[in-house]
């Protein structure tokens, strides 16, 4: 089975495998000519597939026409905003977030730092497919240029829209887990600049990720422990590229990286910001709970994925967003998931409210059941179409099925959702519950239908 995905989220693959040189120029040189040949902006995160992948994106850009602007190591999020503050015609994350080491990826952003939404990127596919590239002449060729200050601008930015001084004041001790991720020199900066002393571990660009570089409460066991040894008031755990945050409380426990974004909702709608708040379909829905409980606020649901998210923000003007994986947005700041961010918004929540985990015991408290069936991308569009035909089950307010991506089956306190996976041969099962019985038993029963399909 092919690891190789180009969808409107961009190309990610496994080095070595699938994402090869030759694929890494072509796409490149097709985004390239998507932005005419403007400036682009391009960040990487520290894989060590990145030097290779930077080198091959630069001969495709510039094979276009286009001045490279470096940033080198850095968030995303540092990326999107130097795109859009810049004046740039895009920018390119050079960047498997998530995945495991041998993964890398391509993600493409347009003018405004937003994430290509799903007409641009399939404009961009088909000149990448049907390799119409703009060829610049040799006398068109411009030289990269590197700006190492846009990581550094980013934290500045960050800390104007949080209370620094309410912060300050709390004395915080704070643990962090970098992962040797694109983080690892800019989380200890941040917590410097808001007043935080802190403890860090895996900020070594040079080592590879020390365990699955998903900040879900599986991967955080090395976290917990230094919370608890150091006696921090919050741990707090990113990925490889710093768009998506894990949060550890006082007491060394991990609530999930679903609280992130009912946290940084909770803390947004309590300062009163004006707008919706904006998640996913598969997002807990305590997210709607605490909307309700802050003036019966609306909440947008869109598709999955940042792109989907940022262009429902954008669209919505919403307050916040971000997804049940730990993204967060704030738009106040950027369109951009951002858990550099995220973890600044939440330390002003914890110097308000006293502590982390007396904010997550007055969220609303649901279970989550995942589970994943491996298959081919072609064949999994096919099977939810056929599990679609089948109808609802018995359960089901018809009021509130969702059928925008993929298949979403609720009632007033439940709901499970299936889907094809955007970045692995996968179809999804999701399932949400007051009991956890409850939440594993949907997810088991769809798990069986989708099975009898694949």
């Amino acid at each position: 089975m092919s690891s190789l995905r180009i969808t409107i989220g961009g190309a990610r693959g496994i080095i070595g495998e699938s994402l090869t040189p030759d694929l890494i120029v072509n796409y490149s040189h097709a985004f390239g000519t998507y932005v005419d040949g403007g400036q682009v902006l391009i960040s990487r995160d520290t894989r060590p597939s990145g030097e290779m992948v930077r080198r091959c994106v630069l001969s495709g850009l510039q094979a276009a026409g286009c001045e490279v602007v470096d940033l080198g190591i850095c968030p995303t999020a540092a990326l999107q905003l130097a795109v859009r503050q810049s004046g740039a015609a895009g920018g390119m994350a050079i960047t498997a977030g998530h995945n495991a080491l041998a993964w890398n990826a391509l993600k493409t952003v347009r003018a405004d730092g937003i994430f290509l939404n799903r007409s641009q990127a399939e404009e961009l596919l088909d000149i990448y497919h049907q390799r119409e590239y703009r060829k610049a002449t040799w006398d068109e060729l411009k030289p990269m240029r590197e700006d190492p200050q846009a990581a550094e601008r980013h934290l500045q930015a960050i800390a104007e829209q949080v209370d620094v001084a309410a912060i300050r004041d709390r004395d915080l001790l704070v643990a962090v887990d970098c992962v040797n991720g694109a983080c690892s020199r800019w989380a200890p900066l941040l917590l410097g600049q808001l007043g935080c002393r802190f403890v860090e571990m895996n900020v070594d660009t040079e080592l590879p990720f020390p365990h699955k570089p998903e900040p879900a409460a599986e991967n955080l066991s090395q976290l917990r422990a230094l919370v608890r040894a150091a006696g921090a008031d919050a741990g707090f755990s990113f990925d490889a590229d710093g768009d998506r945050l894990g949060l550890v409380c006082e007491d060394g426990q991990a609530p999930g990286e679903e609280m992130t974004i009912c946290v940084a909702a909770d803390m947004i709608l309590a300062r009163g910001d004006v707008g919706p708040v904006v998640t996913n379909l598969c997002t807990t829905q305590a997210v709607d709970d605490l909307a309700r409980a802050h003036g019966d606020r609306e909440v947008v649901r869109t598709g999955i994925g940042q792109a989907y998210i940022s262009e429902g923000a954008l669209n919505n003007r919403a307050c916040v967003a971000g997804e049940g994986s730990g993204g967060c947005l704030f738009p106040k700041l950027n369109y951009a998931n951002d858990s550099l961010a995220t973890m600044a918004h939440v330390l002003e929540h914890v110097a308000q409210r006293g502590s982390l985990s007396r904010i997550i015991a007055d969220i609303p408290q649901y279970h989550m059941a995942k589970a994943t069936i491996a298959c081919p991308t072609q064949r999994a569009y096919s099977a939810l179409e056929e599990l679609r035909a089948q109808g609802e089950p018995d359960w089901a307010d018809p009021a509130k099925t969702n059928l925008s991506d993929g298949i979403k089956y609720q009632d007033d306190c439940r709901w499970v959702y299936v889907r094809v996976s955007a970045t692995e041969p996968l179809i999804r099962v999701i399932a949400e519950a007051p009991e956890t019985a409850e939440a594993e038993g949907l997810a088991a029963e769809f798990v069986t239908a989708v099975r009898r399909l694949v």
